[in-house]
């Protein structure tokens, strides 16, 4: 799992490129992601093109660490999963 560390005053996004596991004919029709409380996903914050998937994500407390993760499912009917690590420290 890839980690990032993040203030808790910041609003980041956090992007996946699916683009190498889906090939040339393959493309994303479903994303979905799932936030540790108290991390926050940013209203409108998500968004996706035909291989990326990204989220903006605000929040979190100073010390702890977060799992932010997001699943998708391709036109192709493939599903999978891939996830973050959040490590909150002020900056």
């Amino acid at each position: 799992m890839k980690g990032f560390v993040k203030d808790p005053d910041s609003i980041l996004d956090y992007t996946f490129d699916w683009g190498p596991w889906l090939g040339a004919t393959d493309t994303i029709t479903i994303s979905t992601w799932v936030v540790d409380s108290p991390l926050v996903s940013e209203g409108g914050g998500e968004s996706q093109t035909d291989t990326t998937t990204t989220l903006f994500v605000s929040g979190g407390v100073h010390g702890n660490n977060y799992e932010v993760i997001n699943s998708i499912t391709t036109l192709g009917g493939r599903k999978s999963d891939r996830s973050i690590e959040l490590r909150v420290r002020n900056r």
